[in-house]
């Protein structure tokens, strides 16, 4: 199967720490492509959060630089974005996205919800 399912999300509070999986397949992997976490707040363009690639380089953004951990576990085709220290502003469907090539496959996403 071709799909990504994202899971591990949920309300927390202002400091607190949440760990998000991706879970794709075997037939995503075989692709070799970039890792991506995205986010999309209300009223807002979705915006790349963090990407990893097959050699398990990470790249951030600088609003989660030093916050946020991005891995991926190419033996079990999932990724991880490790989150601490969150902030209201962390408030976002949080997507995980992998680059096919030709196409970008996208999960559903999942909701995070930072409280002050």
């Amino acid at each position: 199967q071709v799909q990504l399912v994202e899971s591990g999300g949920g309300w927390v509070q202002a400091g607190g720490s949440l760990r998000l999986s991706c879970a794709g397949s075997r037939a995503v992997f075989s692709y070799k492509g970039d890792m991506e976490w995205y986010r999309q707040a209300p009223g807002k363009e979705r915006e790349l959060v963090a990407s990893v690639n097959n050699n398990h380089i990470p790249k951030y953004s600088d609003a989660v630089k030093g916050r946020f951990t991005i891995s991926r576990d190419n033996d079990n085709f999932t990724v991880y974005l490790q989150m601490n220290n969150l902030k209201p502003g962390d408030t976002a469907v949080h997507y995980c996205k992998a680059d096919l090539g030709s196409i970008n496959l996208w999960g559903q996403g999942t909701q995070v919800t930072v409280s002050s």
